[in-house]
């Protein structure tokens, strides 16, 4: 199994993302993106490693009661695992935001919009080096 991709958490984490304004929405997600700066600074005043990527996941009410929002959730947190340790450049943030769609879209097709949006925010790599 490989290893778990850090999570962004905190809100001015996801407001740096969203402030980048690189963005793509396809019918089953809307994927922001964000490369680290060599300003940005973790809590303790650490530099960001440049070389990880790092995943956030949000889901307005406007999806659904708590049951679908937590099941988008869980869906994306899936594609995520599936498609970004293999084709995500290195060295971005990236909040995946759930959508109305997201729970009728079969697995595949929603993977495929992960990696379609990953290719049109040029964050996509082919294969990635093991």
């Amino acid at each position: 199994m490989a290893a778990a991709i850090p999570r962004l958490k905190r809100r001015p984490e996801f407001l740096r993302v969203a402030g980048a304004k690189r963005k793509w929405v396809a019918p089953g997600l809307i994927l922001q993106a964000r490369r680290h700066g060599s300003g940005d600074r973790r809590r303790g005043g650490i530099h960001e490693e440049t070389t990880s990527i790092r995943v956030g996941f949000t889901v307005s009410r406007k999806v659904g009661n708590a049951v679908e929002r937590n099941r988008v959730r869980r869906r994306l947190r899936a594609a995520v695992g599936k498609v970004m340790p293999v084709h995500a450049k290195e060295g971005h943030d990236f909040v995946i935001i759930g959508r109305n769609a997201t729970l009728r879209r079969p697995f595949a097709v929603l993977m495929k919009d992960l990696e379609t949006a990953l290719k049109r925010l040029h964050a996509y790599i082919e294969l990635k080096q093991q």
